[in-house]
């Protein structure tokens, strides 16, 4: 089949305009700032890029360490099926990661549609608000409430269906640069089938109404078993001071170690942070809290060194 190619500056217009005529929309990216699209209709497909559509990666990126500090007022940029997306790691640690901070500001029905990515890791956590998902082999749709998050494994299909007004989630992925593929065969719910696996991974979903406060690094944390389920990869908890007045955390010997502050105001270091604040630390380095607010809530993912078992599935 071949493919035809369309540049333009206006990709969202490209896309209705070709929406109008019959096609549909099979994939997309990236989802924070689009600027790459395939449609098809019958035997016809259409590629539509804007002149600054960056290339694939065949693979996961060299990990590129750098210390990140993100703060609240940078700007949010649309992104796919309407939503407000802002960049909390500008540099993508060398392209192997991306993490954003997505907003709905008006609740209600998503645009969203039954799709998939092609990522080594991907979670999402909810800061503020409510959404209404489905996912593959995981029964019926589910609402995530804040503290809540989820693991989506490598080609796992879902959907957002809605949410409250105000929405705000934190979502972050390896490698940074990944399609959206839609899957217009599968409908969901398809059933249940909790211990599926996904790859190397099985989906999680961390509720955290149902979670206990254990201790953490000299404070407290509800952690989220994200470790087990990822075979690994990763490790994700919200951590609160406690009685604590100051948190020392050991160098990573894995890749990243990131942090989103969900509310109240500490000091990282020398730097004070507040909410909606984000930052990376290079593996290599410990690093301190302290000043926290009684308030304060972290958002706290560090991975292992992603290697070939934990590769961009094909």
């Amino acid at each position: 089949m071949s493919v035809r190619e369309i540049v333009c500056e206006d990709l969202n217009l490209a896309i209705d305009e070709l929406r109008r005529e019959g096609f549909r929309l099979d994939l997309i990216y990236p989802a924070d700032e689009p600027a790459a699209a395939l449609l098809t209709k019958g035997d016809e497909s259409v590629r539509v890029t804007t002149p600054a559509a960056p290339p694939l990666p065949t693979g996961l990126p060299a990990f590129a360490p750098e210390f990140v500090l993100t703060r609240e007022k940078a700007s949010a940029v649309q992104g796919r099926a309407g939503m407000l997306y802002r960049d909390l790691i500008p540099g993508r640690l060398g392209g192997r990661y991306i993490a954003s901070h997505i907003a709905i500001p008006e609740g209600g029905p998503v645009a969203d549609w039954v799709h998939y990515h092609r990522v080594a890791l991907q979670i999402i956590a909810v800061r503020r608000g409510w959404v209404r998902v489905v996912y593959e082999d995981q029964g019926e749709p589910f609402v995530m409430t804040e503290g809540d998050l989820v693991l989506q494994p490598p080609l796992i299909r879902h959907r957002v269906l809605e949410s409250s007004a105000g929405l705000e989630v934190v979502e972050i992925s390896a490698p940074a640069l990944h399609e959206t593929y839609a899957d217009h065969e599968l409908e969901l719910p398809n059933g249940a089938d909790a211990q599926r696996q996904f790859g190397t991974q099985r989906f999680l979903r961390h509720v955290a109404s149902d979670t206990p406060w254990t201790r953490f690094s000299g404070g407290e944390a509800q952690e989220t078993h994200l470790f087990d389920a990822t075979g690994g990869i990763a490790s994700a908890r919200i951590i609160r001071s406690g009685t604590a007045t100051r948190l020392a955390f050991e160098p990573n010997d894995g890749e990243l170690v990131f942090g989103f502050v969900l509310e109240g105001e500490a000091r990282l270091g020398d730097d004070a942070i507040g909410p909606a604040d984000a930052f990376v630390i290079p593996p290599d380095e410990p690093w301190w809290l302290g000043e926290m607010s009684s308030d304060f809530r972290l958002l706290h993912v560090t991975t292992a060194r992603l290697d070939a078992a934990a590769s961009r599935p094909l």
